[in-house]
């Protein structure tokens, strides 16, 4: 038997995801290096991890329907490499005797003769069906339980379903649309960063213009670390809706000096390596992170900001020092579902209020590092309103003096941004990330 190492890699992914929480984006690059994976096996390896992780919910419901036993009593490195298996089944063009086959080896090699008969058994039950024949069998009836149907049909857990439901404001066809997008592979958006890279020059490497951020190019494949300018620390990977939450920051007047900007989150460094190339000679940035490995990140992206490790709730800069002040607040990650699939099934509703306690301390702190006459920029990648809107409204109402602002009115070249006088950026209106963007403005 031929070891085969696209589907063993994409199996180690589920098999780290599954017993160490490992991040997919951050170890497939290290897999396909590790072990020397590339061109068409590096694409399967990666659409087989992806797209079982995306597909992971509406699988182990189909595969529950052809076992004896639920999926939850199954040894999770046997339902891993079936769930591979179903994938091939359901959504790719590999031939269902070839996929069958190739999983059943797969668990052979990595499980056990025993549990290949298993897989085998239920595999080829799965392949009596095709996706769209398998959803009416296991998906809950549409008119009885709403929730439930689009949840298992589009492979999100239930609370998630229902949050982001509130979120587009009940309506269901577009909660379905979201969640289509949240399975659909995202392309990679460039920045070039002003002052020290051109759009110009990812266009004639290869990438297309963007459709927002005049800072952005969309780059349709191939690798981005083959681009000169990112190579070169002229361009990185960011997406269009995280730079347009920074640009905004920067066009909203202010009253009286305009030298000093704060990034209070600001690990990985993305937006703080924008922030500090539009701030140019003229402004200083003090980019702050409470982790020091994040903060080491910043370092490698900025040119001239100053970074420190500190802890943004306890902040170690005085108070109403800051004529600008960035506030990326950690959150559940519900807005970039696209590219963390895994983290719809390691998040738990249960971490929405200690989420949301935490941005509301963070928000706190940064209108108080604001001037008066200055402004904030509130920023989540989740559209979960106990994170976005709840948190600013809470907090404006606690304290005196603070004005929001319609923060579509900085945002002209998006429209669809939602109700004033937040703007919130979606996977299926804008092709971006779901990013949450609120502007307080400090005053006497």
């Amino acid at each position: 038997m031929v070891r085969d190492e696209a589907r063993n890699v994409a199996y180690d992914l589920l098999r780290a995801v599954d017993e160490r929480d490992a991040y997919a984006n951050l170890l497939m690059p290290s897999l396909l290096r590790e072990r020397r994976l590339g061109g068409r096996d590096a694409a399967l390896a990666t659409e087989l991890a992806y797209g079982t992780l995306r597909g992971l919910g509406t699988y182990d419901e189909i595969i529950a329907a052809c076992s004896d036993r639920p999926p939850e009593d199954i040894d999770p490195p046997l339902l891993d490499a079936m769930r591979i298996g179903v994938h091939q089944l359901l959504k790719t063009r590999v031939p269902p005797h070839a996929a069958v086959s190739a999983t059943v080896d797969l668990v052979r090699l990595r499980v056990g003769a025993g549990a290949a008969k298993f897989a085998n058994a239920i595999l080829r039950k799965v392949a009596n069906r095709d996706l769209g024949q398998w959803l009416p069998i296991v998906a809950p009836d549409v008119e009885k339980d709403p929730i439930g149907h689009l949840a298992v049909t589009h492979s999100h857990p239930r609370w998630i379903t229902s949050a982001l439901r509130d979120a587009v404001g009940g309506d269901l066809e577009e909660t379905a649309a979201l969640l289509a997008a949240d399975n659909e592979r995202p392309g990679v958006t460039l920045v070039a960063w002003p002052g020290r890279g051109s759009v110009e020059e990812l266009l004639e490497a290869g990438a297309q213009p963007a459709r927002y951020s005049p800072y952005a190019a969309y780059l349709p494949d191939g690798d981005p670390g083959a681009v000169r300018a990112v190579a070169e620390g002229r361009a990185a990977v960011q997406d269009e809706a995280s730079q347009l939450v920074a640009l905004a920051l920067t066009r909203v007047p202010v009253e009286g000096s305009d030298r000093l900007w704060l990034d209070m989150c600001a690990g990985p460094g993305g937006k703080a390596g924008l922030l500090d190339s539009l701030a140019g000679d003229d402004r200083h940035l003090l980019a702050a992170d409470q982790r020091l490995h994040r903060a080491r990140l910043v370092q490698r992206t900025v040119r001239r900001a100053g970074v420190v490790a500190a802890d943004g709730t306890e902040p170690a800069w005085r108070p109403a020092s800051f004529d600008r002040v960035l506030v990326d607040a950690p959150c559940t990650g519900l807005g970039a579902l696209r590219r963390r699939p895994e983290a719809r099934w390691r998040r738990a509703p249960e971490s929405v209020p200690d989420f949301a306690a935490l941005q509301r301390r963070l928000l706190g702190s940064a209108l108080e590092a604001v001037r008066p006459g200055g402004v904030v920029a509130y920023v989540t990648c989740t559209p979960h309103l106990a994170e976005t809107r709840a948190v600013v409204e809470s907090v404006a109402k606690r304290l005196q003096g603070v004005e929001v602002l319609d923060a579509r009115a900085f945002l002209p070249e998006a429209d669809d941004l939602g109700e004033a006088p937040y703007a919130q950026f979606w996977p299926h209106r804008h092709g971006t990330d779901a990013m949450f963007l609120s502007l307080l403005r400090r005053v006497s």
